[in-house]
């Protein structure tokens, strides 16, 4: 017991911990998630998240020890993003025949998201900070931040809120098509898979590339659409907000 005990204090304050813990709780929780047949409330990215947080919390690891090995995978984030890339060029005909209307459907999705929560913020009177917080959630969470900075916003909330996003989406985006029936066919998986990408970005395009290559490839494409996008108008939809309620200057 007492080596066991001064084994974990070892590696509970080195970088070690962090990458070892979030790789063996992701392996356990992908096994899982297989086993149940991909079922969307055993998604392994939401029970490494909490069974990690409850962890740090119990057993009073400070988030920056974890952080400084957690940071190597982190790392690879930016990689993982670019290899979306290869199910839009696998689809790349389909893809480019559709392009217009996937266009004008990635920017009106953008636009009404985030104007609902910003519209949502201006109800409840919460503070400017929160709502710029909360306007760029349907965007992949280093965008998020970096606009969340420009806009006023706290880049640390924009990313919980664009993963919390991610998750709520890929958790019941299959019941919301379901009920709304959404076919499963070519066209179905398509449309599926852009409103997954369009909404929950990087979270909600891996849930689709899960399931299916067509939809994976609608989804990566969306997100994809919403960082150009995004980048463009949310600034403009500031200066509107600012303009209508300047208490908020």
């Amino acid at each position: 017991m007492s080596d066991f005990v001064e084994l974990w204090t070892y590696l509970s304050t080195t970088p070690l911990f962090g990458l070892a813990s979030t790789l063996a709780l992701y392996l356990v929780t992908s096994a899982i998630y297989k086993k149940l047949n991909q079922h969307p409330l055993a998604n392994p990215v939401l029970w490494t998240v909490i069974v990690l947080a409850l962890s740090l919390t119990l057993l009073q690891v400070p988030y920056q020890t974890y952080f400084s090995g957690a940071q190597f995978i982190h790392f690879l984030l930016g990689p993982a993003v670019v290899a979306l890339a290869w199910p839009l060029w696998l689809k790349r005909v389909e893809l480019m025949r559709r392009l217009p209307r996937l266009f004008m459907a990635a920017l009106v999705g953008g636009v009404v998201s985030a104007v609902l929560a910003v519209a949502m913020a201006w109800l409840l009177d919460l503070p400017q900070y929160l709502a710029m917080s909360l306007a760029p959630k349907s965007v992949t969470a280093p965008v998020a931040m970096g606009l969340a900075a420009t806009m006023g916003g706290l880049p640390e909330l924009a990313a919980i809120f664009a993963v919390l996003t991610g998750l709520i989406g890929a958790l019941l985006g299959k019941y919301i098509f379901d009920f709304i029936h959404i076919a499963r066919d070519t066209s179905g998986w398509a449309q599926r898979g852009f409103a997954l990408g369009t909404i929950s970005h990087g979270i909600g395009a891996a849930r689709a590339i899960q399931i299916e290559p067509t939809a994976g490839a609608f989804a990566g494409l969306a997100l994809g659409l919403q960082v150009i996008l995004a980048s463009l108008w949310m600034p403009v939809m500031l200066w509107v907000i600012l303009w209508l309620n300047p208490s908020w200057g």
